[in-house]
């Protein structure tokens, strides 16, 4: 068995969930099949378009090399490879370190319509594998939205005991 095999095993067992979805095939983890490089252009690219947007970037800091390392290794371990996050920065908590930012649902389909503008671009990504990873980040997505759309929230007055 492959070294970052073990490590996913490692993951589950320190209840870093490994996603639905996501297949082990006989090619190996997801993080086995796009593999370190690919993984680390296609974040590139992905924060890239985060920068540009105009809902994300301002929930980002400007410089977004940090950001981009840390989520390289947070997937890393999410696709099965080794867990760098959790080596690095201890449980991920991740709906407990986004909650002080205000996600909707419009912030998880710009963040994931970065990703699917990412992946379209990193052809060195079998569109079989991209399919997946987008599938299991749809998941990752919805969980993380914290806040009601901007057009669910209640006008003032609305929604208060009279």
């Amino acid at each position: 068995m492959k070294s970052h095999n073990l490590h996913y095993f490692a993951l589950v067992l320190s209840c870093i969930a490994y996603p639905r979805g996501v297949q082990l095939t006989p090619n190996g983890t997801l993080y086995d099949r796009i593999g370190p490089e690919h993984l680390h252009a296609l974040l590139t690219r992905f924060y890239r378009c985060v920068g540009h947007d105009p809902l994300l970037a301002p929930l980002f800091p400007d410089d977004l090399g940090h950001t981009l390392e840390k989520q390289f290794a947070f997937m890393s371990g999410f696709l099965g490879g080794p867990p760098l996050y959790h080596q690095r920065f201890g449980h991920p908590r991740l709906r407990a370190r986004h909650l002080p930012f205000p996600i909707t649902p419009e912030h998880a389909r710009a963040w994931l319509s970065c990703m699917k503008t990412a992946l379209d671009e990193t052809p060195q990504i079998e569109r079989a594998d991209a399919a997946e990873y987008y599938a299991a980040l749809t998941k990752v997505a919805l969980h993380m939205v914290n806040s009601p759309s901007a057009a669910q929230e209640p006008t003032s007055g609305e929604g208060q005991a009279r």
